[in-house]
């Protein structure tokens, strides 16, 4: 059984969602194998009426929506976990089995619909049968009936209605076919218009009862695949299965992987250089200029909170949209290709040979998006010591936050090899995620033993202009959703720190001291010194990943805060981005003595592997407690500063 926690409120980079259940309506359970289309169908049914969190009294989290349709009453729509098996390895699966097997569990659905994959319908009917034991009421949703025909299959639907007594519908989620009649079947289940059916196999005595029940079920199986499938002579091998010969192939599948992620990068630099200038330039010449005209009779702090503060520190942020909206729809478009699923095969088997669990692989691609959620995802592994270890590394994956900041500084310093650069600092990550990994393994973890991961390989496909665009939205909308709340608090707290006059100005009144004769210049000066040995022994440096430990996009504020705060009267807000590469630049080279292109890369990398941020934090402390959490973040922190130095100090002999 999974340990018991006290549930903590979310964290302040993904607020609560929503709710969106209707009250007194009844709840339909979406069930199935993990790639059948599941959760495709869930977002074709609720569209945007739908969020994300967990279940009343359990750690583990699940999608609800309300799937709507003209005049008739709304249902309550959970996509419950994917699982093989109703015999739960993780606290994921345990909340599946509980809610179909006990009657009496709290919350449990008035009807489940079971997604099958017709074009492997023999994996899918065991995990069929199982629910079908269970009692509860079901319908078949039929889906990958296209991929099906392409590989010459034939599922005949109403021979499978038949042996199965329950109404079966194929649907195609992604081109909306089936699903007003997959709704009607529903209804009618829902009302009782359609007789209640008992399913129940003959399970011969034996020693072991569970090993007989499912030798059982798999006869079963058998027999009703000899019912309803047929299969043309001569199709067994598809285009899918020659392609992935090659990309996942044990010499070119990490090739091959690279290669894309790299494109990706270097693509999303090229195509949002053009689109961050204009919009900097706007940023700072119009937004600007209106802010200082309508605040021309407020007093000055208040015109330096607004224009210097929250127009120059979020405006900068800001300008990086497009480039999250570019590497946002790349990555859609692999990963509804069917690619990014090759993705975890390939890197899954390195992983496995260094010795990680393999289901491991799963939340960190999702910390690639975001650290949060991806720790939440660690409750697929069925181990605690494997969730501890892998809720230590996570943090080591760059989510997309750091992107901004990567972006910044390999444009100012690198030019036209800043996509070369962003792409060798997702690549030194993932090095991390395995280095960090192994040492933990031969010291905290040593009687911890790798496991294969069970993942079905989707079929290719052409991506979709609405779902690509519907997941690059979720994942702007969760960027912009993120940096509305933590950079505004972030620029706001920096501006006022940065207000209070001390030292050498401690006669200045409130808001008109140089910001390094400020509180906050003060603090950054103290914390300066610790980076001496990188080669950014800065003030500025400090600063930005000061505020960087509350949450990485303040970071890109921060420094365009500082720098601009001190900018002389009457200078070109136009030339406000090449003015801030230049201070870059000069900062770089005094503290650096003479090496900059080493000191950013030491500021880059130190900027990688310590602690994401404090939600990451607060989400560590709910999923390993607070020993381990404080553990953790010791480590980042150790790791970054020696990693931070020997790329300086190693890095300063050749340049």
């Amino acid at each position: 059984m999974p340990e018991t926690r006290t549930p903590v409120p979310a964290p302040a980079c993904c607020p609560a969602p929503e709710k969106t259940r209707t009250p007194g309506a009844p709840v339909v359970a979406l069930v199935g194998n993990p790639n059948v289309g599941k959760s495709t169908l869930f977002n074709a049914l609720t569209g945007a009426r739908q969020h994300v969190g967990n279940w009343p009294g359990k750690t583990v989290q699940v999608a609800r929506g309300s799937w709507r349709e003209s005049g008739h009453p709304p249902i309550d729509l959970v996509d419950l976990p994917g699982t093989y098996s109703l015999v739960p390895r993780s606290p994921d699966e345990e909340l599946t089995r509980e809610l179909l097997v006990d009657p009496g569990a709290e919350g449990r659905p008035d009807l489940v619909v079971v997604t099958v994959d017709a074009a492997n319908l023999a994996r899918n009917l065991y995990l069929l049968a199982e629910v079908l034991e269970t009692g509860v009421r079901c319908v078949i949703a039929l889906t990958m009936t296209d991929v099906a025909r392409s590989r010459g299959i034939r599922v005949d639907e109403a021979a499978l209605t038949r042996e199965l007594g329950v109404a079966v519908i194929p649907v195609v989620p992604r081109r909306r076919r089936g699903l007003g009649l997959l709704a009607e079947v529903v209804r009618e289940e829902l009302t009782g218009h359609r007789p209640a059916r008992t399913f129940q196999l003959s399970v011969p005595p034996d020693d072991d009862p569970e090993l007989a029940a499912a030798e059982a079920r798999y006869a079963w199986v058998h027999e009703v695949l000899a019912e309803v499938r047929t299969q043309r002579a001569g199709t067994g091998r598809t285009v899918s299965d020659r392609v992935d010969r090659v990309l996942t192939s044990r010499w070119l599948g990490i090739p091959a992987f690279l290669a894309a992620m790299w494109c990706v990068f270097t693509a999303t630099t090229t195509l949002a250089k053009p689109l961050q200038d204009g919009l900097g330039a706007f940023v700072d010449g119009p937004v600007s200029d209106t802010a200082t005209h309508a605040l021309s009779g407020a007093p000055d702090w208040v015109r330096g909170l607004v224009v210097d503060g929250l127009v120059g520190g979020v405006g900068q942020l800001l300008t990086f949209v497009p480039l999250m909206v570019i590497m946002f729809v790349l990555l859609a478009l692999l990963e509804d290709s069917g690619y990014m699923a090759r993705a975890a095969f390939v890197v899954d088997r390195l992983m496995r040979r260094l010795g990680l669990p393999g289901r491991a692989f799963l939340p960190i691609i999702v910390g690639f998006g975001c650290n949060v959620p991806a720790l939440a995802g660690l409750r697929i592994l069925g181990n605690r010591r494997q969730r501890l270890l892998v809720g230590m590394i996570i943090p080591y994956v760059s989510c997309s936050a750091r992107l901004t900041v990567y972006v910044l500084f390999a444009a100012v310093f690198f030019g036209s090899t800043a996509g070369t650069v962003v792409f060798a600092m997702y690549l030194l990550s993932v090095l991390l995620v395995v280095g960090i990994g192994m040492l933990l393994r031969k010291t905290l973890f040593r009687e911890l033993r790798g496991e294969a991961l069970v993942l079905e390989l989707p079929p290719y496909r052409l991506p979709t202009l609405r779902v690509v665009g519907a997941q690059t939205w979720q994942k702007l909308a969760g960027f912009l959703r993120t940096a509305a709340g933590v950079i505004v608090a972030t620029v706001t707290a920096v501006w006022l720190l940065s207000a209070i006059p001390m030292g050498a100005a401690a006669g200045t009144s409130f808001g008109e001291a140089p910001i390094e004769n400020s509180v906050f210049g003060a603090m950054s000066r103290a914390a300066a010194p610790a980076f001496a040995p990188a080669g950014f022994d800065d003030w500025h440096a400090a600063a930005a990943l000061g505020t960087g430990f509350v949450a990485k996009e303040a970071v890109v504020a921060t420094v365009a805060q500082t720098y601009s705060a001190d900018e002389p009267a009457g200078s070109d807000s136009s030339a406000h981005a090449g003015e801030l590469g230049t201070r870059l630049h000069e900062t770089f080279e005094r503290s650096s003595g003479g090496h900059p292109l080493p000191a950013v890369l030491a500021f880059l990398v130190f900027l990688l592997a310590y602690t994401p941020c404090m939600a990451t934090i607060a989400t560590q402390w709910q999923e390993m407690g607070g020993r381990m959490t404080l553990l953790s973040t010791g480590i980042q922190l150790a790791v970054a500063w020696l990693l931070a130095v020997a790329v300086f100090q190693i890095g300063s002999l050749w340049w």
